[in-house]
């Protein structure tokens, strides 16, 4: 009797055990989406308010013309940051790219003064840039601008395109995950099954059966949520090591979101989980429940 006890209490501990790790693993992918949709969104930010163009000044331009031109720049709403680039400046960055100063083989410095700007990401797109071309060839100082129109048109494209298989694949692995853990809970109130039927008999209502189902899946679904976590920690730690200038994109809010929401998909899962399983059982005759 003993024995058959404690065999079943292993039996019992096992079936558990799996579970939890099978939650965790599909908790631990459902981590990685959501933490790649938010890193691209941060990434699409930083890459658009990194990319500049430039306005090129005419070579009668003061300095004190330029200072001018660079606050009312800054206090436009589109304009993130502006930096003032001299002919000199520009002929030294063009000779460390070249090697060799245009003026050696000139005699003269070809290039022009210019003040390079950087947009907030939600204007660094051709529509808005177009219209804020229009709007700053109106300065008298102003030779011309200079950006790559095709290069943002790529930007934007990928960033669409990234943004859209994301959402795919989180709908995707939502509905795999929702199987799994449904086939996962399932296997456990299998063994159940006829005590659900006999708490029916005695006229217990179908709230009181399901509850200590919820909850016992509940606790599951929360340690599976704190292993997901830890998985994710340790995979994000590892790419830290690996991949430079991968923390500057990845910052204590977002990890709190990915945190969050790993832990309440597993207890909304594990809950949704237990409810449909619960009900299939309430839902059979006796007879059916031999033969499932």
């Amino acid at each position: 009797m003993a024995d058959n006890k404690k065999v079943s209490s292993v039996s019992f501990f096992h079936s558990r055990f799996t579970s939890i790790i099978s939650i965790a693993l599909v908790l631990f992918l459902m981590g990685l989406i959501i933490l790649m949709g938010l890193l691209g969104n941060k990434l699409s930010v930083y890459v658009k308010e990194n990319m500049s163009f430039s306005v090129v000044l005419k070579d009668n331009v003061g300095d004190l013309d330029v200072k001018r031109m660079q606050k009312n720049l800054e206090s436009l709403p589109y304009i993130k940051s502006t930096e003032y680039i001299s002919k000199e400046q520009a002929a030294r960055e063009l000779e460390d790219e070249l090697g060799e100063n245009p003026e050696n083989f000139l005699g003269f410095n070809p290039l022009q003064a210019s003040i390079e700007v950087k947009l907030h990401s939600e204007y660094a797109n051709p529509d808005s840039l177009k219209l804020i071309e229009n709007k700053i060839k109106n300065y008298t100082s102003v030779s011309e601008l200079l950006y790559r129109k095709d290069m943002m048109e790529l930007v934007q494209h990928n960033m669409k395109r990234v943004g859209l298989v994301l959402l795919g694949l989180a709908a995707m692995l939502m509905i795999i995950s929702f199987v799994l853990i449904s086939n996962t809970i399932r296997l456990l109130i299998y063994s159940k099954r006829f005590l659900i039927h006999t708490m029916r008999l005695v006229g217990a209502t179908a709230g009181f059966i399901r509850r200590p189902f919820i909850w016992y899946n509940v606790v599951s679904g929360i340690i599976a949520a704190i292993l997901a976590i830890c998985m994710l920690t340790a995979s994000l730690y590892y790419l830290q090591a690996e991949l430079t200038g991968f923390i500057q994109i990845l910052d204590i809010p977002t990890l709190l979101i990915v945190y969050v929401a790993v832990l309440l998909l597993g207890i909304f899962l594990s809950v949704l989980a237990t409810i449909v399983s619960v009900n299939k059982y309430l839902r059979m005759s006796f007879d059916k429940l031999y033969y499932i």
